[in-house]
């Protein structure tokens, strides 16, 4: 009976991440019109400059977080300090908005020139406003997120045969387009009669760009998997590696994963036989 509620219960939550999954395009397709009338400009003191993020201090001594929208509207790291003019979209959850136009209007020597007049005392006070926490924060989860190459952990149970399995995994790209990553990872997994090797060759399709998205964000993704599976009927447990059956298969997937490296997933492996048919997967990327 806990078999069949524990095999329910994974294939609801497969369902539930594979319709959210393909809810996301959907809410993606609003009209290039629509997101041109969001756009806004803001004017302000670049605090911080990296390939993925600027932060900007308005004049109002408010905090800025942008991301680029699109090759277009990147540009070399500008100077902090710098006078700049942002045209932006709508803030996501974290606030951070996609910038679509980025123009220097002063560099920092410029404004360090003018601060000796009759406004350095105000500037001053612009310079002494720490910059919040919050910002900082997603400006480091961007920044982590958007490294080519993470190494993470992942864990998990598998029904069918039912297992506890760990393993290692690579997380490498963005390669040929800025979604598309190469996640190449080994499992090792043990139940009551069966033990497994898995070298999974996965490729994932996320589908928001690593700067441009929420707290949580779906992908799917698909691989060979090269398996060797041992099983022992009989009482005592005796693993011998010479006794290890090879069997190749094709594993689907589907998950969530965070901007701070935490991902979900469920997992099924087609034409390998003996292998796990569903497995639900925890793991983190450092």
């Amino acid at each position: 009976m806990r078999p069949r509620f524990l095999s329910l219960a994974c294939s609801i939550l497969f369902l539930s991440l594979i319709s959210t999954v393909t809810a996301v395009p959907a809410r993606c397709s609003d009209s290039p019109s629509g997101s041109r009338a969001s756009n806004e400009s803001v004017e302000g003191t670049v605090v911080s400059s990296t390939p993925n993020t600027l932060v900007v201090r308005t004049d109002d001594n408010q905090f800025q977080l942008f991301t680029y929208d699109g090759a277009d509207a990147r540009t070399r790291p500008i100077a902090q300090g710098a006078r700049v003019r942002v045209v932006a979209g709508a803030a996501d959850e974290n606030g951070t908005r996609p910038a679509n136009d980025v123009a220097v209007l002063a560099a920092s020597s410029s404004i360090t020139a003018e601060s000796r007049g009759a406004g350095q005392s105000r500037d001053k006070g612009f310079q002494a406003a720490p910059v919040p926490n919050q910002v900082r924060d997603v400006e480091n989860d961007i920044r982590r997120e958007s490294q080519r190459w993470r190494l993470g952990v992942r864990a998990g149970a598998a029904l069918n045969p039912e297992l506890f399995s760990f393993g290692v995994q690579s997380q490498m790209g963005p390669i040929f387009n800025p979604r598309v990553l190469f996640r190449p990872n080994a499992e090792f997994a043990f139940g009551e009669v069966t033990d497994l090797i898995a070298l999974n060759l996965e490729g994932i399709y996320r589908f928001s760009n690593a700067e441009r998205r929420g707290i949580w964000t779906p992908y799917v993704g698909a691989g060979p998997a090269m398996i060797f599976i041992h099983q022992n009927f009989q009482a005592g447990r005796q693993i011998d590696f010479g006794n290890f059956d090879y069997e190749t298969g094709l594993n689907i997937l589907a998950g969530m994963q965070s901007r701070r490296g935490t991902f979900l997933e469920l997992k099924t492996s087609l034409y390998s036989g003996p292998a796990p048919k569903l497995r639900l997967i925890v793991g983190y990327n450092f």
